[in-house]
């Protein structure tokens, strides 16, 4: 994925493989046997989902560790 900018406060995520804008949608991320529906920027021609690092090192951290714990 890269960056465009337009501007400067308003930012659009091109997917690399197909060079199309991506678009917010629902999808479903599993771990470990359980499934959690997001909503997250995804390409509308191959499916690539972007997951933003505030995401992953936050909630996904949390339930990460949650689910291990159990």
């Amino acid at each position: 994925m890269k960056q465009v900018q337009n501007q400067p406060e308003q930012k659009n995520w091109e997917c690399v493989k197909c060079g199309v804008f991506m678009e917010r949608g629902k999808v479903n991320i599993s771990y470990m046997g359980s499934q959690f529906p997001v909503e997250l920027l995804k390409c509308p021609k191959c499916g690539l989902v972007f997951i933003p690092e505030e995401l992953v090192l936050g909630k996904m951290a949390e339930v990460e560790k949650s689910l291990e714990d159990k």
